[in-house]
């Protein structure tokens, strides 16, 4: 698959009810936008993470403060956002665990 070539960026309603309950309209922007960054080349942007987690990849938006948990299905030609939440250390409501979560329910695929 060559780099120029753009995948289409899905939502999951999970992640989707995520965004929509983040109080600040500019936030929500700020994310749709770097989501969206993840039509071109989504394999070489954030880290792949690890653990319960392995196939998923991390990227930063809004700064430091909140991250997009996505996986990339080449058979689709899709970037699939799964998760939308700050990142909290050791906190339960850290977008991590709430993955992780999400995860062992079956809720992400």
């Amino acid at each position: 698959m060559t780099a120029d070539r753009a995948f289409a960026i899905t939502w999951t309603e999970t992640d989707l009810k995520l965004v929509e309950a983040i109080p600040d309209q500019r936030v929500r922007r700020l994310i749709s936008q770097r989501a969206d960054q993840l039509a071109r080349s989504p394999a070489q942007q954030g880290k792949p993470l690890i653990g319960e987690l392995a196939g998923f990849r991390s990227v930063r938006a809004v700064g430091q403060r909140y991250r997009i948990v996505s996986r990339v299905e080449r058979r689709e030609v899709t970037v699939l956002s799964v998760a939308v939440g700050g990142r909290r250390g050791g906190d339960r409501s850290d977008i991590y665990e709430l993955a992780r979560k999400l995860l062992r329910q079956g809720l992400l695929r």
